[in-house]
């Protein structure tokens, strides 16, 4: 191949041609003529010609076509830029995803750096920093992948995010899960602009909207969606109402009201949901009266009241909870947000009954119940074996309507036997009545917890604390990590527990665990190669948390 030779005419490949110059070039151009070359002692350059051709395309990454109007600039972002030291700190959690080109994924005593990703946006958006634009493709894919990512991301990659969703369909969800993702939201100002676009817009913009004026001003986003409330379709309506759980307050009663009468179930069953978690309302009162019905003390039989075991109290001198489940499911109870129908192996009469409880304001049963406080109404027996469906009952309402003093008497001592509680059936029930607390409180009940039972069972209750950990809550996750080295079981079991422990536990406690990161003597009961995996899982910890310790200085300095 020298300077002075002409290659054959060739007409040009297309972009289906690629295939076949690969074929031709693996099979040779005496066996198999390239698209568009003419057969003969120039096909081989030919070939090379249109492969070349062919390549830059390809790497291109666009078909040729006519040339159309640049796009407008991307909105200024007037965030400070991130500092130097985060800047590459971003860059090595973004390539440390998979898939990315490098990836290392996750092995060894290496941190994860990409489920610290989520952290460090949280940081730099407390922080007020703007994204790197270099950075934004990769961030862009990251929350394309886990849409966890999504809402932080979105939030810190700001408006060229936006701009770039635009122009790559890989990365709409931009667009839709950014509020007002295909045109900026109205000020509250913008009386006109807010009409319009409540009037035109698209369905999720209408959303954005109404959630945004919800966020700032409840009764004007109120007022707003009742003035095409009739005219909407009825996933529409529900989405909207929904909406109105962000600020909810007794003003919203009478709007509420009429939607118990509108013509979807779903949109009937939310109203009620929304009025029942209003005390004060009228659905609430009815709603205990009903409860009450069914729910009373009796001492008639205080001297055969059960134990909770199934067997009898002959001592007992208090009275007894007695529960006559409704016999029916009236027009005016359907009405108030009560399901007819059981689910499939639920009796009908339990089935109304834990509704009724659910929905009854808890603030109405002291007074039904001898001014008793809830710890003690708890703790009153309740007969024919009602026990569960009345205690699980008021666990929801405690969820539901965010009562402290309730799910205090629900949960019970963390230290109680199985640490079941009076009335949590379950441990995502717990994990919801603790979300009921304030943060202090609930790490205090959650290291009571694992001090008394260890980490086998407590999963789900850490997931509800907040991060990073309180000291006392930290303390017991770590002294129970080392029971469980000390007893030579496989850290695999409590591999979850240990991922927590690397994105909550704070990092502070990195210096606590210096001494566990040797490999410990394995005793005699001990499985095979268990020291060495746990030394492992703790040099991965601390590492991981002396990261976390380093990003927050970066994002500060």
């Amino acid at each position: 191949m020298n300077g002075s030779r002409t290659s054959a005419p060739m007409s040009p490949p297309v972009a289906d041609d690629w295939e076949e110059l690969v074929t031709a070039a693996l099979l040779g151009t005496e066996r198999r003529t390239p698209p568009g070359c003419p057969p003969g002692g120039e096909a081989p350059v030919a070939l090379l010609d249109a492969a070349a051709v062919a390549t830059v395309r390809r790497r291109a990454g666009l078909r040729p076509a006519r040339a159309a109007a640049r796009p407008e600039p991307a909105a200024p972002d007037p965030r400070p830029p991130l500092p130097r030291a985060a800047a590459r700190r971003l860059s090595l959690l973004l390539a440390d995803r998979p898939g990315a080109p490098g990836g290392s994924g996750r092995r060894g005593t290496a941190p994860d750096l990409m489920e610290l990703l989520p952290q460090w946006l949280a940081a730099a958006n407390t922080h007020g920093f703007a994204a790197p634009p270099q950075a934004l493709p990769a961030l862009l894919d990251a929350a394309r992948g886990r849409t966890d990512l999504r809402p932080a991301a979105l939030a810190f990659a700001g408006p060229r995010a936006l701009w770039l969703a635009r122009l790559n369909p890989d990365w709409r969800f931009a667009l839709r899960s950014t509020p007002g993702g295909s045109t900026s939201l109205p000020g509250p100002e913008e009386a006109e602009r807010i009409q319009r676009l409540w009037q035109e817009g698209l369905f999720a913009e209408r959303v954005s909207l109404l959630a945004a004026i919800r966020a700032r001003e409840p009764a004007a986003a109120r007022d707003l969606l009742e003035t095409t409330w009739p005219t909407e379709r009825a996933e529409d309506r529900l989405m909207f109402l929904d909406s109105l759980r962000t600020g909810l307050r007794s003003e919203d009663e009478p709007f509420l009201e009429r939607a118990l009468a509108d013509r979807s179930r779903n949109v009937r069953a939310t109203a009620a949901e929304l009025l029942s978690a209003l005390p004060d309302s009228a659905l609430a009162a009815r709603m205990a009266v009903r409860a009450g019905a069914c729910v009373a003390l009796d001492h008639t039989i205080s001297a055969d009241a059960t134990d909770g075991e199934g067997g009898t109290d002959s001592t007992r001198d208090e009275p007894v909870l007695a529960v006559e489940a409704p016999h029916e499911c009236d027009a005016g109870m359907e009405r108030d947000g009560v399901v007819a129908k059981a689910p499939a192996g639920r009796g009908e009469r339990s089935w109304w009954l834990g509704q009724l409880v659910e929905a009854a304001p808890l603030g109405s049963w002291p007074g039904r119940l001898g001014g008793r406080t809830p710890e003690e109404i708890v703790a009153l027996p309740v007969a024919d074996d009602w026990q569960g469906e009345l205690h699980a009952a008021w666990c929801r309402a405690a969820v539901r309507q965010r009562n402290a003093d309730w799910s205090r008497a629900l949960l019970g001592a963390p230290s109680t036997p199985e640490a079941g509680g009076p009335g949590a059936v379950s441990l995502a029930e717990r994990a919801k009545l603790l979300a009921t607390l304030d943060s202090a409180e609930r790490a205090v009940w959650v290291a009571g917890f694992i001090a008394t039972h260890g980490l086998s069972e407590a999963f789900q209750l850490l997931g509800v604390c907040a991060v990073p950990w309180a000291p006392p809550l930290g303390r017991a996750v770590v002294d129970a990590l080392n029971i469980a080295r000390d007893a030579g079981s496989y850290p695999w079991s409590f591999s979850g527990v240990m991922g927590l422990a690397e994105r909550c536990l704070d990092p502070a406690e990195a210096g606590r665990l210096d001494g566990l990161l040797a490999t410990p003597d394995e005793g005699e009961d001990a499985s095979p190669g268990a020291g060495g995996y746990w030394a492992e899982a703790f040099q991965r910890l601390v590492g991981t948390l002396r990261l976390r310790a380093a990003m927050t200085e970066e994002l500060r300095s």
